[in-house]
C-alpha cells in the first residue's frame, strides 16, 4: 500500500526493509505522528560527520537506528568506518538533540523508515537518510514494481541529440517506463518535456531544496512537474544551488532507476558519474552512439568501449528494457464501504483507493455527481477516518483504519 505521509508516519507504519523495535516515541508535526524510527533517521542525520553510509551501516548493524541511539561508543567502533574520534563525538552530540521536540522543517518529507521509500533506492550503499518531495509520492514508491529508466546527459546537445532524447523519451513513456532526471538545462529538460507531452509519469531529482528552481528558465516545467509528478531532494526547503550538491543527486537518480540511459555527453560530464554509479549499483547502463566529430559525444563513446549497452533503434531499447525484472505491486483489496453510509458518500468511497488517487480520477469515475459534492462528500469521509488527503495535494487514499 502507498501510504500518505500522515499515514506512513503513524506510529504502526513500518517499512518493510527495515528492522523497527517496539518502543516508540510520539512526535506530533501538525496532523502527523511520526514513527520512532522516522524520528531517529532524521536525528542521526544532525549529527556532524556522520554521513548516509555509516546511517545505513548503523541500521544494519544494530537492527535498527533506535537502539542505535542509545548504544556506547565501544558498541559504537563496532561498525564499520566508525573510529573513536566519531564515536565519542556522536556520544557527545546525541544528548544535545532532544527527540520529543525534533521536527524536520517541512511534513513532506520521508525516510527508510516510510514504506513509501522504495527498496531499490535503500540498496545503494549511501542511501539518503530523508528525501523532501513536493508532488506525487506515489511516483516515488512505485520504483519499486515498475521500470524507471533515468535518463541523463549534456546540458548543451547538439539537435542529434535533442532529436533522439525525445524520441527515446516517448517511446519509453508510450511503452508505461517511468522517466527520472535531474531538471537541469540540456538533455535532462528534454527528457521531462518529452515525458510530459507523451502523458508519461517523470521524477526530477533536484540539487536543491524542492521549493527552489535552479535554473530559474526552468520554472514552467518545474510547476508542471511538481503538479503532476514528482519534485525529489535530500536537501531542506530552502537550500541553494552549490556545486557539489549535484554530483551528490546523480546518486539518487543511478539508484532510483533500473536503468540509466546516456543519450548524449562529452568525457567530463555528470552525465558519466550518474551512469558509473549506475554501474556500481548493478544496474544496465545504454548509451547512444554519436558521430566521432561531435566531441559532446565523446563521452558516450567511452562508455560504450567499457561495456554500456548500444542504443541502435527505439524498439529494441524497449526489448532490452522489458528483460529488466521488477518487483510485482503487492494487490491490496479494497474493503467494501461500512453499511451506514448514504448513497452519495458511499459511491465517493467507493472510488478512494488504498493507493493515492487524485481527485480529478475521483471525479471522472463517480461522473453522476457535481464536484463540489464530491469534495463535500471526501471531507465528512475524512471526518469519519475512512479516507485520509495527503497535505498540500489533492490526493486521497483510504485510511489503515477503514
Amino acid at each position: 500500500m502507498i501510504l500518505s505521509p500522515r499515514l506512513s508516519r503513524s506510529l504502526d507504519a513500518q517499512g518493510s526493509h527495515i528492522g523497527h523495535p517496539n518502543r516508540r516515541v510520539e512526535t506530533n508535526i501538525g496532523s502527523i505522528v511520526l514513527s520512532q524510527e522516522s524520528i531517529l533517521w532524521f536525528a542521526w542525520s544532525q549529527i556532524p560527520g556522520l554521513g548516509p553510509i555509516l546511517q545505513k551501516r548503523l541500521a544494519q548493524h544494530f537492527g535498527s537506528l533506535t537502539v542505535a541511539w542509545e548504544t556506547t561508543p565501544d558498541e559504537l567502533l563496532a561498525v564499520e568506518g566508525i573510529g573513536l574520534k566519531l564515536a565519542w563525538a556522536i556520544a557527545e552530540h546525541r544528548p544535545q538533540i532532544a527527540l520529543e521536540s525534533l521536527r524536520p522543517p517541512t511534513d513532506h518529507f520521508i525516510t527508510p523508515a516510510d514504506a513509501a521509500y522504495p527498496e531499490l533506492l535503500y540498496e545503494i550503499p549511501d542511501p539518503p537518510p530523508i528525501l523532501y518531495y513536493q508532488g506525487d509520492l506515489a511516483l516515488l514508491a512505485a520504483c519499486q514494481h515498475r521500470p524507471g529508466v533515468g535518463i541523463v546527459g549534456t546540458r548543451s546537445p547538439s539537435d542529434y541529440g535533442k532529436r533522439w532524447t525525445r524520441r527515446l523519451t516517448k517511446t519509453l513513456c508510450r511503452a508505461g517506463f517511468l522517466v527520472i532526471s535531474g531538471l537541469a538545462d540540456g538533455i535532462d529538460r528534454i527528457a521531462h518535456e518529452s515525458c510530459l507531452e507523451a502523458q508519461g509519469e517523470t521524477i526530477a531529482v533536484l540539487g536543491t531544496g524542492v521549493d527552489v528552481v535552479y535554473p530559474y528558465r526552468n520554472r514552467d516545467l518545474y510547476r508542471e512537474i511538481g503538479t503532476s509528478g514528482l519534485l525529489l531532494s535530500e536537501y531542506p526547503p530552502g537550500t541553494q544551488p552549490e556545486k557539489v550538491h549535484f554530483p551528490r543527486r546523480n546518486r539518487i537518480i543511478a539508484g532510483l532507476s533500473r536503468a540509466t540511459l546516456v543519450t548524449e555527453a562529452p568525457r567530463k560530464s555528470g552525465a558519466l558519474i550518474t551512469a558509473k554509479l549506475a554501474n556500481d549499483y548493478g544496474r544496465d547502463v545504454f548509451a547512444l552512439p554519436g558521430s566521432l566529430d561531435n566531441v559532446r559525444g565523446h563521452g558516450c563513446l567511452d562508455i560504450l568501449s567499457q561495456g554500456a549497452q548500444m542504443i541502435l533503434r527505439e524498439d529494441t531499447l524497449v526489448q532490452a528494457l522489458g528483460a529488466i525484472p521488477v518487483e510485482p505491486p503487492i494487490p491490496t483489496p479494497a474493503p467494501a464501504p461500512p453499511p451506514d453510509l448514504s448513497p452519495l458518500l458511499s459511491a465517493v468511497f467507493q472510488a478512494v483507493t488504498p493507493e493515492s488517487r487524485s481527485l480529478d480520477a475521483i471525479v471522472q469515475q463517480v461522473h453522476d455527481l457535481s464536484t463540489g459534492d464530491i469534495l463535500s462528500a471526501l471531507m465528512q469521509l475524512e471526518l469519519m477516518g475512512l479516507i485520509s488527503s495527503i497535505p498540500g495535494t489533492q490526493q486521497y487514499q483510504l485510511s489503515t483504519e477503514s
